[in-house]
């Protein structure tokens, strides 16, 4: 459980503050590669000019999550960061079914440090000048860096080790995944993973694209889309009492979820991400853990 403090907090959501996260990142290349990409990632790579990027996830056969991440355009290639567990599934799927094709990869974690502005105030202090869209970046060559407008704020992705001098100061990891939970982002490893379809955790339209040609996974994903409906949704939970990933929630004594990312915010309290059964909806009350403390399900972002 994430606990915010009040000034790392007031610094994400009235300025600018600054978090190091650690991230797998590995830069794919070669004249084959987005046609590689395009048929391995759920996200339409192929339309992505230098300068642009997209979210996407990579799926097993069955359609569930395995891994979620980044994609960068850049001139010469691709930029392709993920949480450091999906590393190397990335790279061992890049390494395995590129054999025989014109693609090449590096994996540039250790070498690379991204260091993320979040806050209204990011891109002053970023020097930002790109796009208005997420995943617009621009390169600055001189400072060898790169700089990547996100949901919140600039992320600016530099060599390890660079020593970047930022005018907003560093903050907890618990103030930023605040941030991330009233957002409604979920992450992986938390709030999805190898049991999770995309639609069940809201992912459709930042990570699928419905138009794109074959993809590993794509057959349970567009029957769902077109055909079904998800057994679960993702959901905010306003708790009563702070509670801890893994609580069961229960209503009328079913179980029917689990909580998932979950932090104590300085605004809204114990609050929550949860896939919870499709029976539920916005609004409902439900009952957390073994002591069963009630909460409502709220509907995300968390206004």
């Amino acid at each position: 459980m994430s606990i915010a403090s009040d000034s790392d907090y007031d610094a994400l959501v009235g300025s600018a503050g600054r978090l190091i996260r650690p991230r797998g990142v590995l830069r794919v290349g070669g004249p084959e590669a987005a046609e590689f990409l395009q048929g391995q990632l759920t996200n339409d790579i192929e339309v992505l000019e230098p300068g642009s990027g997209c979210y996407a996830l990579l799926l097993t056969h069955k359609g569930r999550v395995r891994a979620d991440m980044r994609v960068l355009r850049l001139a010469d290639g691709f930029l392709i960061d993920c949480e450091p567990i999906a590393t190397q599934i990335l790279e061992r799927m890049i390494a395995t079914y590129s054999l025989g094709r014109q693609v090449s990869h590096a994996n540039e974690s250790e070498l690379t440090e991204i260091n993320s502005l979040i806050g209204p105030d990011s891109a002053r202090a970023a020097g930002f000048e790109g796009g208005p869209d997420e995943h617009d970046h621009v390169a600055d060559a001189d400072a060898d860096r790169l700089l990547v407008r996100t949901d919140v704020g600039i992320d600016v992705i530099a060599p390890s080790g660079s020593g970047l001098e930022l005018d907003v100061p560093d903050v907890s990891g618990a103030a930023a995944e605040c941030v991330r939970i009233e957002r409604g982002r979920p992450r992986l490893g938390i709030d999805i993973g190898g049991e999770t379809i995309p639609q069940e955790a809201g992912l459709n339209e930042r990570a699928v694209s419905f138009t794109k040609g074959c993809y590993v996974g794509q057959e349970t994903v567009a029957r769902l889309h077109y055909k079904g409906r998800p057994n679960r949704h993702l959901w905010g939970l306003a708790l009563s009492e702070a509670a801890n990933p893994g609580e069961e929630v229960h209503s009328a004594e079913r179980l029917v979820g689990k909580i998932g990312s979950t932090c104590v915010s300085p605004t809204r309290g114990p609050i929550a991400l949860a896939l919870i059964r499709r029976e539920l909806s916005a609004g409902d009350s439900v009952q957390v853990g073994d002591q069963r403390a009630p909460a409502e399900i709220i509907e995300l972002p968390f206004g």
